[in-house]
């Protein structure tokens, strides 16, 4: 089910716009759009393993750069697109116990959600939301992105055949299983 999609990928990354298309599903990502760039960074670091830290640079570049416009989001515009975003996630209930949470926490919220499958826009929209100073965010969200996709290339990058046999193998599962992991990124969100 999976095979044609991730085949895809593939061939697409040795396409000559395969780091834009990257960076625009990473800036996307943490504004805005619901799909991880992993879904990119993974197939594509697979077949050009020689371009493992340029695919890991472009995607956290991009990702940061996207962080700043989800903060400009939260901070601007939370009565127009903010708002719409608080609702698609239904987060309205939730919002002032993610204030007092970044009052006491907000670097480390910054710093751990990064890493994980938690959507990185409700982050960066929330940074903005509650005026967390805007330097440190842009500090705090290259050192955790870049920790994340950096990670993930220098594995792939060194155990990139294996790896590969073993996803390839067990495509279907690997896929549900990220898909499982989206869902349980969003269902985390909704029980903060």
């Amino acid at each position: 089910m999976f095979r044609p999609m991730y085949d895809w990928v593939l061939r697409m990354a040795h396409h000559r716009h395969a780091l834009r298309s990257l960076a625009v599903v990473s800036f996307a990502e943490s504004s805005f759009f619901p799909i991880p760039p992993d879904v990119m960074v993974v197939p594509m670091v697979l077949a050009r393993r020689d371009q493992a830290y340029l695919i890991a640079t472009v995607c956290t570049v991009a990702s940061v750069i996207g962080g700043m416009f989800g903060y400009a989001i939260g901070y601007y515009l939370m009565e127009s697109i903010g708002q719409w975003l608080v609702q698609l996630y239904h987060m309205e209930s939730k919002i002032e116990a993610l204030r007092h949470g970044y009052d006491q926490y907000g670097a480390a919220i910054i710093l751990l959600k990064g890493l994980t499958p938690i959507p990185f826009k409700l982050v960066t929209i929330a940074s903005g939301l509650f005026h967390f100073n805007f330097p440190l965010f842009v500090l705090l969200a290259t050192i955790t992105r870049s920790a994340r996709f950096f990670i993930i290339a220098a594995l792939l990058k060194r155990f990139g055949e294996p790896v590969q046999a073993f996803i390839e193998k067990r495509l279907n599962l690997f896929a549900w299983g990220f898909l499982i992991l989206l869902a349980g990124g969003f269902a985390a969100v909704a029980l903060i």
